[in-house]
């Protein structure tokens, strides 16, 4: 929570002040989280404190939202599913096999993220207020679980 979610909150409020004499209403301030397609589903691991602390990012960032789109600052964040990186080394030393399991068959890549980054940061991103983007190959919004008897 320190880390993922206190560190999120007082960062913001420390940049706040130059935020807000820098943004108007034709050039919103920006602040983008990084949360995880974990806060926004229960993964099958049981890592309890990482998914809830997650989840309050994303509720962190939709509150801040609230409350600072007012003075001309979005705040959004992008919900990263599987890329290999050293905290997720399944994607990163097995990224074919849990490619597998992600609806696109593929993990995520540096461009996958940095798009959705300058996307959010730029002009075109300007009126995405309080979202949670999930960049995870379909694993949250269109993987289709386990089907249903008789189906």
């Amino acid at each position: 929570m320190d880390l993922n979610v206190k560190s999120l909150f007082f960062l913001t409020k420390a940049l706040a002040k130059p935020l807000r004499a820098a943004a108007t209403k034709e050039r919103p301030g920006k602040v983008i989280n990084i949360a995880s397609v974990d806060g926004l589903s229960v993964n099958p691991l049981e890592t309890y404190s990482y998914q809830a602390s997650k989840a309050a990012v994303i509720h962190l960032t939709r509150r801040m939202a609230a409350k600072l789109i007012r003075d001309n600052i979005n705040v959004t964040a992008i919900c990263p599913g599987a890329f290999a990186s050293e905290m997720n080394k399944a994607a990163k030393d097995h990224g074919a096999e849990i490619a597998k399991h992600i609806p696109s068959r593929r993990i995520g890549t540096d461009e996958d993220m940095a798009g959705i980054a300058i996307y959010l940061a730029s002009r075109a991103g300007d009126y995405v207020v309080g979202n949670s983007i999930a960049v995870d190959g379909g694993i949250v919004y269109a993987n289709m679980s386990l089907p249903v008897a008789g189906e």
